[in-house]
């Protein structure tokens, strides 16, 4: 009789951990929004962090694109670097555990991307070469700006 209680109460804390993994590696805090998107759910603080990762994005790519078209390399590099995966560093784990799973691995791998845009850079300082590795980089964007918005919470 003990041993099925104890294999009851493994199965019954398995299953709860798996749906708080699940939960917090997987999905995150978010909702099916009213334009098709995946709405991520973040408090003010939070959602400003995320918003503010991405304009310092959109920031680098203007810098890289210029630096390239000036054969500024070491610009493209100091660019690039700024948002590589370094950056990414001191993102609350409150905040990871709200951003479902997709979310995370394209952002991780946009900033992985950058990384290597700038290592790269450093090495060939092809002007092709860099515009096409950010042309491919900016898919991470599209795709994830296709795919949620950032809603606040309220």
């Amino acid at each position: 009789m003990m041993c099925k209680l104890g294999w009851m109460l493994s199965l019954i804390l398995s299953l709860a951990l798996a749906a708080m993994s699940y939960t917090f590696l997987v999905k995150g805090e978010t909702l099916n929004a009213s334009d098709g998107r995946v709405a991520i759910v973040l408090a003010e603080g939070e959602r400003d962090l995320v918003l503010s990762e991405m304009r310092e994005f959109l920031s680098a790519v203007q810098g890289i694109v210029s630096a390239a078209n000036k054969g500024d390399s070491a610009t493209v590099v100091q660019r690039a670097k700024a948002v590589g995966f370094a950056a990414q560093k001191g993102v609350p784990v409150s905040l990871m555990k709200k951003l479902p799973l997709q979310f995370k691995k394209l952002g991780m791998g946009t900033h992985k991307a950058f990384d290597q845009l700038a290592l790269d850079a450093s090495d060939l300082g092809d002007k092709a070469q860099t515009l096409d590795q950010l042309a491919e980089l900016m898919q991470n964007c599209v795709a994830c700006h296709a795919a949620y918005r950032i809603d606040p919470e309220k």
